[in-house]
C-alpha cells in the first residue's frame, strides 16, 4: 500500500504527497467576491500540500450568497486571483479552485434575488449574510430554461480558473448545496428530466461536469460528494443506490480525482449513523479517490490509505491552524490549536499567524 508521502498523479496533477488540502470557507474577499492581497499569503503558506483544494468560490452572484468569499464570473476576480496563484506556484505548491453554486443556501440581501434549487423549498435555520445571520428563506425552483444558463456559468467559472492560473477545479456537489439539492431526493421534487428517477436526479451533476470537462479537459476536472447523511437539510433515502451510478458516471468521464466527505457518528461538524460509502464507490470508481472528514493524524489517514479505499486524505480544520501539516505529520511534531472566532473574520489574525516549525523553532 501507498505511504500517505508517495507522490500521486491526480490527472494532470502530480502531487509530491498525499496530504491534500480540504477547501475552507475564510470570507477574506471584498464585498465584490474579489480576492485580496492577504490570500496569497494564507495559501503561499499551506503550498507543501499534495494539493490545495481552494475555498469554495462562486461561479455567480445568484450562487455566491456567504459573505467575503470569492467568485470567478468576471474579470476583476480572474485579475486579483492571478497573483495568489502565483504566489502559491513560486512556493512549489499546486491549487485547484472549487467551484460553487450554493443554491438554497443563500439570503437575497446578500445574492440580490430569491434563492433557487431544485424545488420550492426552504432551509431550516438561518443564513449567513453581511448584517448578521438571518432567517433563511423558501427558494424557487429553477425552470427548464434556466438550466443551460446554470451550466454555462461553470463553464465559464471553470475557463476563469485556467485564465487565473489554477492547476483545475473541483465541481463542488456537496455539503447540501445546488448539485446535491438536485442529486437528494429529500430536496428535489421535480417530476421533470431533472428529478424523479436516480437517472434524472443526477443529470445536473453529469451536465455540469461534461461541461467542465469540455472547457478544461478530464485531467483538471475533479468533483466532491458527500454521500452519507444529512448535510444542511438535505439527504436522500437511499443514498446506496443514488451515489454508486453519479460516481460511476464520474468514472466514465475519466475526471482526475473524487473527494468524498464522510462524517462518522462521532463527527465534529455533522455526524451520522449512515456508513461509509467510499467502499462501495471504490468499486465504480476508477480514478484517484480522496476521503475527507475529521482527519487529524498520520495514523488515521494512513489507515485510509492501508485499507485500499482511499488515495489521498484531504485534511480540513487542522490545516487552517497548521501551514505546514505535511510536515508535522511527518516528523510527529505538535499540531496548532485554531481559533474558531477569526474562521470568517476579515482580518490576519488566525488566517496567516499561524506559527510554521521554523517560526516556532527560530
Amino acid at each position: 500500500m501507498p505511504d500517505l508521502f508517495d507522490p500521486l498523479t491526480l490527472g494532470a496533477i502530480t502531487a509530491p504527497n498525499r496530504v491534500l488540502m480540504a477547501p475552507l470557507t475564510r470570507g477574506r474577499a471584498d464585498r465584490d467576491a474579489v480576492p485580496t492581497a492577504i490570500m496569497a499569503d494564507y495559501y503561499a503558506q499551506r503550498a507543501s500540500a499534495g494539493l490545495i483544494i481552494s475555498e469554495a468560490t462562486g461561479i455567480s452572484r445568484q450562487g455566491l450568497g456567504w459573505p467575503f468569499a470569492p467568485g470567478l464570473w468576471n474579470d476583476a476576480q480572474v485579475e486579483a486571483w492571478k497573483p495568489v496563484i502565483a504566489a502559491v506556484h513560486e512556493a512549489g505548491g499546486r491549487i485547484v479552485a472549487q467551484l460553487w453554486h450554493m443554491g438554497r443556501q443563500v439570503h437575497s440581501s446578500v445574492i440580490g434575488e430569491q434563492p433557487v434549487s431544485s424545488s420550492a423549498t426552504q432551509t431550516k435555520g438561518h443564513m449567513h449574510t453581511y448584517e448578521g445571520r438571518q432567517p433563511s428563506e423558501v427558494a424557487r425552483a429553477l425552470d427548464l430554461s434556466e438550466i443551460p444558463g446554470i451550466l454555462d456559468d461553470y463553464a465559464r467559472a471553470a475557463e476563469n480558473a485556467r485564465k487565473a492560473g489554477f492547476d483545475g477545479v473541483q465541481i463542488h456537489a456537496a455539503n447540501g448545496y445546488l448539485i446535491d439539492q438536485f442529486l437528494r431526493d429529500g430536496a428535489n421534487q421535480r417530476s421533470d428530466a431533472y428529478g424523479g428517477s436516480v437517472d434524472n436526479r443526477i443529470r445536473l451533476l453529469s451536465d455540469v461536469a461534461e461541461r467542465v470537462v469540455a472547457a478544461i479537459g478530464a485531467d483538471r476536472t475533479s468533483v466532491r460528494l458527500s454521500p452519507n447523511g444529512e448535510s444542511q437539510g438535505v439527504d436522500d433515502s437511499d443514498p446506496h443506490a443514488l451515489f454508486l451510478p453519479a460516481a460511476k458516471r464520474l468514472s466514465e468521464l475519466g475526471i482526475a480525482f473524487l473527494e468524498l466527505r464522510e462524517p462518522g457518528p462521532e463527527g465534529t461538524f455533522g455526524r451520522t449513523e449512515v456508513p461509509k460509502l467510499s467502499p462501495a464507490i471504490r468499486t465504480v470508481f476508477d480514478g484517484p479517490l480522496v476521503v475527507n472528514s475529521d482527519y487529524v493524524t498520520r495514523e488515521e489517514a494512513q489507515a485510509a490509505l492501508d485499507s485500499g479505499v482511499a488515495d489521498a486524505v484531504s485534511f480540513g480544520r487542522t490545516f487552517l491552524a497548521n501551514p505546514d501539516l505535511p510536515e508535522r505529520l511527518r516528523t510527529g511534531a505538535p499540531l496548532n490549536e485554531g481559533n474558531m472566532a477569526t474562521w470568517y473574520s476579515q482580518g490576519p489574525e488566525g488566517y496567516i499567524d499561524y506559527p510554521a516549525l521554523a517560526k516556532q523553532d527560530a
